[in-house]
């Protein structure tokens, strides 16, 4: 299990951040207007595993929703875990279907 505390959001480099085993796991985004854009997930293959994606995806969204921010999903494994979740549509803009 993931603690929520080790996630990071790097407003620098646009990215979330969890460094697990040394390596680390990351979210590209970009922020306009009330919305972000989940634009690349990067996961290292020592540390890869659904249950993994899994839980980082639902860290970093559930961090998203506490800030009240509209998501715009462009990467298809993003994309994949909100129609896996069905409680984080609503988080998307109207008028974005997945």
């Amino acid at each position: 299990m993931i603690d929520a505390a080790e996630l990071t959001d790097n407003d620098f480099l646009r990215q979330f951040e969890l460094k697990v085993e040394d390596k680390l796991a990351k979210i590209e985004y970009a922020l306009q207007d009330r919305k972000i854009f989940l634009t690349k997930l990067i996961i290292p293959d020592s540390i890869q595993s659904e249950d993994f994606e899994e839980e980082f995806l639902t860290l970093v969204f559930e961090n998203i929703a506490e800030r009240n921010i509209s998501v715009v999903p462009t990467s298809p494994e993003i994309a994949k875990f909100i129609r896996r979740h069905r409680k984080y549509k609503k988080m998307l803009p109207v008028g974005i279907r997945i």
